[in-house]
């Protein structure tokens, strides 16, 4: 229950698109908090975007005007839209989910994480 499942990383050339799924499996009730993080070789974990149940959304100065997190409701999914991508947006990007679940009530859960290379 609350297992996360991302896919969508990949290998993007500069100021190209690419889209960030993450599903969370097993009888999910409801999603109150989703995020995006990405963490570079070297680097600490920075959070790139977040969105609340209400529809509350905050974007990382870095990415704002360009990224888009959003999410489905029926497929208990989150979506990181990545648009006119630069090589320092190369990273792993993770998910996360604060949510409850039927049989185990509140859980939060992060993803395996997914990599975005963009390089011509």
């Amino acid at each position: 229950q609350g297992q996360l499942v991302e896919s969508g990383g990949g290998l993007v050339q500069p100021g190209g698109s690419l889209r960030l799924s993450c599903e969370a499996s097993g009888s999910i009730s409801s999603i109150d908090f989703m995020a995006w993080s990405r963490q570079s070789p070297g680097k600490e974990r920075e959070l790139v975007a977040s969105l609340t149940s209400s529809g509350t959304t905050y974007y990382a100065d870095f990415v704002r005007g360009r990224f888009t997190i959003f999410r489905d409701n029926g497929k208990n999914t989150v979506y990181l839209q990545m648009n006119s991508v630069t090589p320092e947006d190369t990273a792993v990007y993770y998910c996360y989910v604060d949510g409850r679940a039927t049989g185990i009530g509140r859980f939060t859960s992060w993803g395996p994480g997914t990599q975005v290379t963009v390089s011509s």
